[in-house]
């Protein structure tokens, strides 16, 4: 007999054929004569119903069987006369594959705090939530690389292990086999790497982007998925120490272009959650609306589905930082004092607060701003005539912020030399990348989407430790 996911069975309308579930106990009833056991496999949000005709073998079996248990059930499908489905199995064997003691299983059916369910990782699957989360994780996963595929990308991976720092930020954890408890030391008093394992620092990447761009250099159109670290002692509900990241790199490409390219992929992955995860996402919604319920209406969150909808079915807001800060610096929330950081002068590092009132209080559509000072934005970014402002972008979504960050990248060797002379970075460390700019060199472009942050508004989840299986944080290594 062919074993079916839950998924599947519940699509069948062959009553009267012999099925096999396999699965976990969500729910026991029983009585005297009758028992329902509510069964999930994680392949849908919705359970199945197994109904138990008590007898003696059964009412022994049973005894040992609580939420949380694994089961195997044989027996008929029959339609169901509850409602809220379709179909149910009448149990003609049960076969207990692993008990669950209810004096010590965690996850008994009740609510539980998200906080509690994070120091339950090895768990949290088990719940609504967090396995609609996976599902809906793993269908943006296969939406992400089938968009690119489909667009003529190439996939690259770029490497874990890196011996420069794409963004300049410094926040880097070390890579190293030496011994910590007597580091080899030189003369300066500073430790001497060359008995290291790479003969030099290492450290685990920032970014795949810098990689990414000598493969665009040759390919085209190419994009890397991949694992990125931060050593950044922040303990938001925005921040991760080990986070994944879309960076796509195109040959080519202006800063126009990269607009259209990150508009058009966030449209066709939120309709491809839209069109594939509906269940998941309704369940989400009422989770979200249940959460929010006691909240004054001003201060709750855009309804799940018909935010994802906002997104579709606005074309983005193109403006550049200038216009963006004269609009903040003018706004009530600025003149009133409202916003935690304050608005003053051209040059402010925009914050979340800023980017979400530009997106839901002043545009009611999803920005792209353009245009930043050059002294907040990284080294590589292509430099404007004004000397002033490069050419990055930013999409700002509702809830997040900032989703996506991108730029034109700086082909000219000299602006770029000087660039990374200014801003301290080791010349030995970036040879290769300056030596792209002298063979052949074109304009391209490119952007990172942390796919935290995408899942995180998809979820409409408030903390990004809720949407990654396993958060790395500071002080936080468990699981």
């Amino acid at each position: 007999m062919k074993k079916l996911d839950i998924k599947a069975l519940l699509k069948l309308t062959e009553y009267g054929k012999e099925v096999t579930v396999n699965g976990w106990v969500r729910t026991k009833r029983a009585s005297k004569n009758v028992a329902f056991i509510a069964m999930n496999d994680g392949s849908t949000i919705k359970n199945i119903q197994v109904v138990v005709e008590m007898n003696p073998e059964f009412e022994k079996i049973l005894a040992n069987v609580h939420t949380g248990a694994a089961l195997s059930v044989t027996g008929e499908l029959a339609e169901s006369v509850g409602s809220g489905q379709n179909v149910e199995v009448h149990a003609k064997k049960i076969n207990v594959l692993g008990v669950a003691d209810p004096d010590e299983y965690p996850l008994q059916p009740k609510k539980h705090s998200l906080e509690f369910l994070r120091e339950k990782a090895h768990l949290r699957f088990r719940t609504n939530t967090f396995s609609a989360i996976a599902r809906i994780r793993h269908a943006m996963i296969f939406a992400i690389h089938k968009y690119f595929n489909d667009n003529g990308f190439y996939n690259i991976h770029a490497p874990i292990i890196t011996g420069s720092d794409a963004e300049g930020a410094g926040e880097m954890f070390q890579v190293t086999t030496l011994d910590l408890e007597n580091m080899p030391k030189g003369e300066d008093g500073k430790v001497d790497f060359s008995d290291d394992f790479f003969g030099k620092a290492a450290n685990l990447t920032v970014s795949g982007q810098l990689e990414a761009e000598l493969a665009a250099l040759a390919l085209t159109k190419v994009y890397t998925f991949g694992p990125t670290f931060r050593a950044e002692n922040s303990n938001t509900s925005r921040h991760l120490a080990e986070f994944w990241m879309i960076e796509p790199e195109v040959a080519f490409f202006d800063i126009h272009d990269d607009m259209d390219l990150a508009e058009d992929m966030l449209k066709y992955v939120i309709r491809y959650a839209l069109d594939n995860c509906m269940d998941d996402l309704e369940f989400l919604s009422k989770r979200l609306q249940e959460e929010e319920k006691n909240k004054k209406q001003e201060d709750r969150s855009m309804e799940l589905i018909e935010k994802l909808e906002f997104v579709l079915n606005d074309d983005f807001i193109r403006i550049t930082y200038a216009e963006a800060i004269e609009i903040l610096r003018n706004s009530k929330p600025n003149k009133k004092k409202k916003f935690q950081y304050l608005i003053e002068e051209w040059g402010a590092d925009l914050q979340s607060e800023h980017e979400r009132y530009l997106v839901e209080k002043h545009f009611k559509k999803p920005v792209i701003l353009t245009d930043y000072p050059k002294s907040i934005k990284a080294f590589y970014m292509k430099q404007n005539e004004d000397g002033k402002t490069v050419r990055a972008m930013d999409v700002l979504f509702p809830q997040i912020g900032e989703i996506i960050g991108g730029s034109q990248r700086e082909e000219d060797y000299d602006k770029l030399y000087t660039r990374i002379k200014e801003m301290d970075i080791p010349e030995e460390s970036m040879w290769w990348y300056l030596e792209t700019r002298k063979f052949g060199t074109v304009p391209h472009a490119g952007f990172g989407l942390g796919f935290e942050r995408l899942i995180l508004f998809l979820t409409g989840m408030g903390n990004i430790r809720d949407v990654i299986p396993f958060p790395r944080t500071p002080f936080n290594l468990e699981f």
